[in-house]
């Protein structure tokens, strides 16, 4: 794996904490924040690496040589800033949602939109494959956007399932871990758990998110290594697709899918045009923060030191 200087792992850390603050939000992916910021196959390919090889590596050659295998300092940073988001964003972020929703979804909705501009230009060459995986991508992501009922449960068992499941959607560009554990329902318990530092839950969710990256990695670097194009076309998809759950103007209706421990009840919600909107429809402000957002990313590939 390639050095990096201290100021590149600091900024390793960035991204690991904007990735963190996107897996909270129901309906924004880490993933795409890791594939607009260039780590998406050093993440994909480092995760690979962890596996019986690494165990020999470190049986014959010691832990530095396993660390070096397995690009250890790149997780340190990346996870590092991913956990730490968690934990401290978690309720800035569920403010925000309850607060400004509307600028909150507008600067993602700004932020996708150029995540898919500048990813989609990445592709070469436009063939019925690759557009067809596109389709494919766009289809299912908002499939799932719509996607209207919940299951429950927290069982040891559930919630071990549950960070398998939903670690391969955030690792998705475009499909949201987050909305992933509102659809099994169990989002309220992991952020629940993680908000009060219960950390048999957080065992049990962080045992099955290893479960799913080691699983799901190889799916992916395989992909990548056969099907690059059509793969990047499938996860641009994605990114379309999820535009709709991010749509700033929503409106609640039918009954509560998820009840806090605190009695707070969160609601599946209806895209509305910003006249229909029964809150504040802010438009103005909706306009600008989606400028914002447009305006990192196309920052960020500009000056951003590509890594990938």
């Amino acid at each position: 794996m390639k050095g990096r200087s201290i100021l590149q792992y600091l900024m390793l850390s960035v991204r690991g904490v904007a990735m963190g603050a996107a897996d909270v939000v129901p309906g924004v992916s880490g993933g795409t924040i890791a594939f607009i910021t260039g780590i998406y196959e050093e993440l994909i390919e480092s995760l690979n690496n962890i596996n019986l090889g690494a165990v020999k590596v470190l049986i014959k050659d010691g832990i530095k040589a396993f660390w070096k295998h397995i690009n250890g300092t790149f997780f340190l940073f990346l996870f590092g800033g991913i956990i730490v988001s968690i934990a401290l964003l978690a309720n800035v972020v569920g403010y925000l949602l309850e607060t400004q929703p509307v600028i909150l979804w507008s600067f993602f909705f700004g932020l996708i939109i150029a995540s898919v501009w500048l990813i989609g230009k990445s592709i070469k060459e436009w063939n019925a494959g690759v557009i067809v995986s596109l389709l494919i991508g766009t289809g299912v992501a908002f499939y799932i956007s719509t996607i209207h009922t919940v299951a429950q449960g927290s069982e040891s068992w559930y919630i071990v399932f549950s960070g398998a499941i939903a670690i391969c959607a955030m690792i998705l560009p475009g499909v949201s871990g987050s909305f992933i554990l509102v659809l099994l329902g169990t989002y309220s318990v992991v952020l629940d758990a993680i908000k009060d530092r219960d950390f048999m839950i957080i065992g049990l969710f962080a045992i099955g998110c290893l479960i799913g990256l080691m699983s799901f990695a190889r799916l992916l670097k395989f992909l990548f290594s056969k099907f690059k194009e059509i793969t990047i076309a499938l996860l641009t998809g994605f990114m379309i697709g999820s535009l709709y759950k991010v749509w700033p103007w929503k409106n609640a209706f039918g009954e509560a899918i998820v009840t806090h421990s605190d009695g707070k009840k969160d609601f599946m919600m209806a895209n509305v045009l910003p006249d229909h909107f029964t809150g504040d429809a802010q438009p103005g402000l909706a306009i600008a923060s989606a400028v914002v957002g447009l305006a990192v990313i196309v920052i960020l590939d500009r000056f951003a030191p590509k890594e990938s």
